[in-house]
């Protein structure tokens, strides 16, 4: 992963996502030049900055050939939060269902979790320090004043010995994993009642002022008996839980949703209003959840439980196939949210070559990584993979087009025999070649006909 700002140019990024995703140049491009602007839109002074919007991209293209993916990489690249969504879910205001507003919430508490993560794992070391001090008062309460509750069975722990020595003892026992087995009470979290709201408007609203009386009812806490090895983790989130700061986590969160957030929003092909203006039924609420995006897309407060949040900075790309309805099909004001469109390629038999064998989570690698955990040897030849790219094209033609998905399918009936009786092929080496993958698929060779191998 690129981590250096300044090692973040276009043609880097395009490297970058190369790694995961074959072909698709335009779209590869078009992300990565949206990347860019964000890193050069940091380095101008504030009130230059505040001018510069996010170019919002609308990906066109047939399912499984890579929209989805080239999104999740590129946040994952820039470290930002990053969510994906299905316009479908949504539902216009006044209708039962999800509101737009929603998925600027799901964004921040994305970014929260992941600043989170990142801030605890700076303080692990002292975090597993504390935890380990905490749980060696717990077994030897008699050689430090401890609010922990005694347990029954650490009354045997205690030996008539030097305070220091005998400390020291046990911390080596703790660390070899000697009193996994042992059972001792710790004070956890008592849980408070838990309230569960309808989704909607008003509901989420009210969950977001539900949100600060969780002191009232989680400030207990209750005795539960666990073992030491249990009680390690449980102690060690604790001590992460204090260690940081929680303003700052919330503070840091906020500033890469408004700033570095991206959302990808899948399926936008089907709020397309297809019909003429002034329809009514489903396809009312369709244009009704394109106009409630607008605000979201063009920039926006949007109130959460952490607080309020300008979605005026946030990328946007949009993605659907736009087989039945078109772009243009979409209200004009959401298709001029969205200025950068790209169109992806549907891919070929050359392009399945290359997705089995040439990104680093390549499917042929994931198979003999898989089998490789019980022994099994298993070995494609470049014949094989060759006739299985064949047979997936062939599919799709024949068939729904399903993009790099009908791999999977194919992939999984020419293993599944192996996948089965792998306990039996312990210690050999199993080699597919094109007269296996013929033989598994001889139906197909001698009938054409893969009914049997559609999802």
């Amino acid at each position: 992963m690129i981590t250096e700002k300044d090692a973040l140019t276009p043609h880097k990024i395009v490297e970058e996502l190369d790694r995961y995703i074959v072909g698709q140049e335009k779209a590869k491009k078009a992300v990565a030049i949206a990347l860019r602007n964000r890193i050069r839109r940091q380095c101008l002074p504030p009130e230059i900055r505040e001018e510069i919007a996010p170019k919002n991209i609308l990906m066109i293209g047939p399912t499984g050939v890579g929209k989805t993916e080239i999104a999740r990489r590129l946040a994952k690249l820039c470290n930002a939060p990053f969510l994906k969504i299905e316009a479908t879910k949504y539902t216009e205001v006044g209708y039962v269902g999800r509101d737009v507003e929603s998925m600027v919430r799901d964004l921040m508490a994305a970014a929260v979790s992941m600043v989170k993560e990142e801030m605890e794992t700076q303080v692990e070391n002292e975090a597993k320090r504390r935890a380990e001090e905490r749980l060696l008062d717990i077994l030897l309460p008699g050689l430090a004043k401890s609010d922990e509750p005694i347990g029954q069975s650490q009354a045997t722990l205690i030996i008539p010995s030097s305070g220091m020595e005998t400390k020291e003892k046990f911390r080596s026992l703790l660390r070899e994993g000697k009193l996994d087995s042992r059972q001792i009470e710790i004070l956890v979290p008592a849980q408070g009642p838990q309230i569960e709201l309808f989704a909607g408007t008003q509901f989420e609203e009210m969950n977001i002022a539900l949100g600060g009386l969780q002191g009232l009812f989680g400030g207990n806490k209750k005795k539960k008996t666990v073992s030491v090895a249990e009680a390690l983790p449980i102690l060690e989130a604790e001590e992460k839980e204090h260690l940081v700061d929680q303003e700052k986590i919330v503070q840091e969160a906020r500033r890469r949703t408004q700033e570095l957030g991206i959302i990808f929003v899948d399926e936008m092909d089907k709020i397309a209003n297809r019909e003429a203006r002034g329809s009514s039924g489903i396809d009312v609420s369709r244009e009704g959840v394109q106009r409630d995006l607008l605000p979201i897309v063009e920039g926006t407060i949007v109130n959460t439980k952490w607080g309020p949040i300008d979605t005026t900075h946030i990328l946007f790309i949009g993605a659907g196939a736009f087989t039945v309805a078109k772009p243009q099909d979409l209200i004009p004001e959401l298709q001029g949210r969205f200025p950068i469109r790209v169109e992806l390629d549907a891919l070929t038999g050359d392009d399945f070559v290359r997705i089995l064998t040439e990104p680093k989570n390549a499917l042929v690698t994931q198979y003999i990584q898989l089998l490789g955990t019980e022994d099994v040897q298993l070995e494609f030849t470049e014949d094989a993979i060759a006739r299985i790219a064949e047979i997936a094209a062939a599919a799709n033609r024949q068939s729904e087009n399903i993009g790099a998905r009908r791999l999977q399918t194919v992939m999984e009936r020419l293993l599944e025999d192996i996948s089965f009786y792998a306990d039996q092929h312990v210690g050999t080496k199993v080699i597919i070649d094109r007269a296996y993958v013929d033989e598994r698929f001889k139906d197909y060779v001698q009938q054409q006909d893969l009914s049997k191998y559609i999802l």
